[in-house]
């Protein structure tokens, strides 16, 4: 179950968010074309193709220390927000959201700022029962994410190949739900 998220403001994007607790997972559409055109994220966004609409191409960390994640990594931090359904103002800081698009294997890293309730525990209740996040499939360079994520204990698996979210695994009582490409699950 989704529920509205909201307009991301200067991007031209707005969200649906379907919350899993501790992790959710964003869906994003442009909805204003000329102001997703002025932003990097924006045209991330417009640029996805209706043959991968079908697979995630994107993905993100939540993390308590950005700024220590950014000093390692040597990346700006930018700062973000959006208004709820119901007027509550989100805010977060992000890095490495710029240039995605051209690598999405790896996340970028988020931090949600002190006041603002995390998407995933926003109150819905699944048909299907509690689902959570069971796994994440990527292609890429493994050694290139090792050094970026650093030290972790994310459920991911990847293979060599061009960058790209393969599929995201959600586990339910008594099932499993594969959002993504059909292939044959990375090594």
């Amino acid at each position: 179950m989704s529920i509205e998220g909201g307009r991301h403001p200067g991007w031209g994007t707005a969200n649906r968010i379907v919350p899993l607790g501790e992790s959710y997972l964003e869906l994003v559409a442009v909805v204003d074309e000329d102001e997703a055109a002025r932003s990097e994220f924006g045209r991330w966004v417009a640029a996805v193709d209706a043959e991968s609409r079908s697979r995630p191409f994107g993905w993100a960390v939540r993390t308590s220390d950005l700024d220590q994640v950014a000093h390692r990594l040597r990346l700006p931090i930018e700062g973000g927000s959006r208004v709820t359904p119901e007027g509550n103002v989100l805010t977060w800081r992000a890095a490495a959201l710029q240039g995605r698009a051209f690598e999405p294997s790896l996340p970028f890293f988020i931090e949600w700022a002190a006041g603002s309730v995390f998407p995933g525990r926003a109150a819905v209740t699944h048909p299907i029962g509690a689902v959570e996040i069971a796994g994440l499939e990527l292609r890429g360079r493994v050694d290139r994410l090792a050094q970026w994520l650093g030290r972790h204990d994310l459920p991911i698996s990847m293979c060599d190949g061009p960058p790209s979210v393969e599929r995201v695994v959600l586990k339910a009582p008594g099932t499993e739900i594969v959002v993504g490409a059909d292939h044959t699950p990375a090594d």
